[in-house]
C-alpha cells in the first residue's frame, strides 16, 4: 500500500483538509480521494491529491 495526500483550501488559502490515506495504485487513489471529498462536502473546493513521489493525482481549482 502506498500513502498518498489530499489537501483541500477556502479560495482565501485556509486549509479545510489534510489527510492522508493508503491505495495501492494512483488510480485507487483517485477514486478514494474524490469518496473522501464528496463525504465531507469538499468537492467543489479547491483540492489536491499527491502520490508519494509527488505525482498529481487530482486537482481542482
Amino acid at each position: 500500500m502506498l500513502t498518498y495526500k489530499l489537501t483541500a483550501f477556502e479560495a482565501n488559502g485556509e486549509k479545510l483538509l489534510d489527510e492522508s490515506f493508503q491505495a495501492t495504485n494512483d488510480v485507487e487513489a483517485k477514486t478514494k480521494g474524490e469518496q473522501i471529498l464528496q463525504e465531507k462536502n469538499l468537492g467543489e473546493k479547491t483540492h489536491r491529491c499527491v502520490s508519494p513521489t509527488g505525482k498529481l493525482i487530482l486537482f481542482h481549482v
